[in-house]
């Protein structure tokens, strides 16, 4: 299935210069989604890989159906503050400021794989702050995957040794 006519590119938003890469369209037609589920789920699932952490807010909606269908548990990498005590977070830097991601201190333990579930790859500040998160655990980001890769933006090189997979690429 070519999922690609379910992505809206808008112009200009959220500001000058940017095309953003809508998803909506897609969330709206089940079986488009079920498809994009069905083929991360299917990555995934040949990784051997112990928890899919999904990424705040867009990679919950692709995380957690993919954790369901594998049956493995999920890991929500939330923004900071989001999430009550105990938690551990990687600050990171944006396109436009600084960000922090954070998860449960218990949620992952030394030795596991992750895999780390987004919508977009564009820079790779949020993917690259999620694996050393991960890293600073004890466990291994074994795969990082998403449904969109901006390739112009590079975001693949901010994740060097880390096995990364897109659906599509613009």
């Amino acid at each position: 299935m070519d999922i690609s006519q379910w992505i809206r590119a808008v112009p200009d938003y959220p500001s000058p210069g940017i095309l953003f890469r809508d998803i909506t369209p897609l969330l709206a037609r089940p079986p488009a989604f079920n498809h994009v589920v069905d083929a991360l789920a299917e990555e995934v699932g040949k990784r051997g890989v112990d928890a899919v952490g999904a990424v705040d807010a867009r990679g919950f909606l692709f995380g957690a159906p993919v954790a369901k269908a594998l049956e493995l548990p999920l890991i929500p990498f939330r923004k900071g503050g989001k999430l009550p005590p105990e938690t551990v977070g990687v600050d990171f830097e944006l396109e436009y400021g600084t960000d922090r991601i954070e998860i449960k201190s218990q949620a992952v333990s030394q030795g596991d794989r992750i895999a780390i579930v987004d919508d977009v790859l564009a820079t790779g500040g949020t993917a690259a702050a999620a694996v050393k998160l991960v890293e600073n655990l004890g466990a291994t980001p074994a795969l990082a995957v998403f449904v969109i890769e901006l390739e112009a933006l590079e975001g693949r090189a901010a994740l060097p040794g880390v096995e990364t997979l897109s659906l599509l690429k613009y």
